[in-house]
């Protein structure tokens, strides 16, 4: 197996307020991974917020290269992937990307999407969230304007200024909403609060409101909570689920804080097994790896996959957007291919 990689900086048209113009970019490291004539692509994408940098995530690249040069498409892909993560304890994003390549270059040898490959169930579309960063009056209402064929908003908040919101937002369209708090609420008392007022808001459920130290807490609040609770922040892995103990109705998977579809699959074991609600998420991710993710919809109460509806310049055809939903296509491995914008 050789891996390649290359930096690429994706712009921003939406998100974190940015609306028709190009002020916000993220970074993402794109992989491939080559056996023979088949290639598999992968995505490592670095949002500041994630604490990881494009330098350590290359430097973990080419720490996983004597692995993956000793591997070949014959070698079980668990037992690479669990010599890649004992690199390091972090370089998450780094190791999805490595994962993702590998999902995509197996799946692609079967001659099957990943899903199939995996004997996973499928589904091929499902509504995805559009999300709205916190902004101006006026540019929140311009983005539920934009967002007018989504069916479900997802709202950014945990700000002191979120009963303003919500009503302002209530002025204008009445669909569902996803409130991300994202550790935004201090105490617990004050979320109960919140969540009371919010509850006949039609609000479908809410992420994260109180920070992720606070687990006791968070256990006394979804059990008075009238609306869901999601952990996002609380839980990146396998083993931070099996230690969640009742802190949250259900859990916001992403691959970049997770290491990527293997360990994605994992968690939606024990999440099924321990009857644990499961929100597919995104951070600010191509169409690379949210085709990948959209390859386990089946298994998703909800999912949050707008990142490509986001950006001006995706270097990934993949996944399709249609009156709100996310649309998979049919292509073998994670369904997705590199365009004329990207150049490895």
């Amino acid at each position: 197996m050789q891996l390649s990689y290359t930096p690429y900086h994706l712009n921003f048209k939406h998100l974190f307020g940015v609306s028709g113009n190009l002020r916000t970019q993220t970074t993402s490291v794109f992989v491939k991974i080559e056996e023979e004539a088949l290639t598999g692509y992968g995505e490592a994408c670095l949002p500041e917020y994630l604490g990881e940098t494009e330098r350590e995530t290359i430097q973990f690249l080419e720490k996983a290269l004597p692995i993956l040069k000793g591997s070949n498409t014959n070698t079980q892909i668990e037992d690479i992937l669990t010599q890649i993560d004992a690199l390091d304890v972090k370089c998450n994003a780094a190791k999805a990307s490595i994962d993702m390549a590998l999902c995509d270059l197996f799946s692609k040898k079967a001659n099957q999407s990943f899903s199939q490959w995996k004997g996973l169930k499928q589904k091929k579309q499902m509504p995805t969230s559009f999300t709205i960063g916190i902004d101006s009056e006026e540019k929140i209402i311009q983005k539920i304007n934009e967002a007018k064929d989504f069916q479900i908003l997802k709202i950014k908040a945990g700000t002191k200024n979120d009963k303003a919101l919500i009503s302002l937002i209530r002025q204008h369209t009445n669909k569902p909403l996803y409130l991300d708090i994202n550790q935004g609420w201090q105490d617990k008392i004050y979320a109960l609060e919140m969540i009371e007022w919010l509850s006949d808001k039609n609000i479908t459920l809410i992420e994260q409101p109180l920070p992720k130290e606070q687990k006791e807490e968070m256990k006394w609040l979804t059990a008075r909570s009238p609306i869901a609770t999601f952990a996002d922040e609380s839980v990146k892995r396998l083993k931070d689920l099996e230690e969640l103990d009742g802190a949250f109705t259900g859990i916001n998977i992403k691959l970049m804080k997770c290491t990527g579809l293997i360990e994605a699959l994992k968690m939606i074991q024990f999440c099924q097994t321990h009857q644990i609600k499961m929100f597919l998420g995104c951070m600010a991710e191509s169409s690379c790896a949210t085709s990948a993710m959209a390859q386990l919809m089946a298994y998703a109460d909800f999912v949050d996959l707008d990142a490509p509806q986001l950006y001006l310049n995706d270097p990934f055809d993949g996944v399709s957007y249609k009156n709100g939903e996310i649309i998979l296509n049919d292509l073998n491995g994670i369904g997705a291919s590199p365009n004329s914008l990207l150049h490895f």
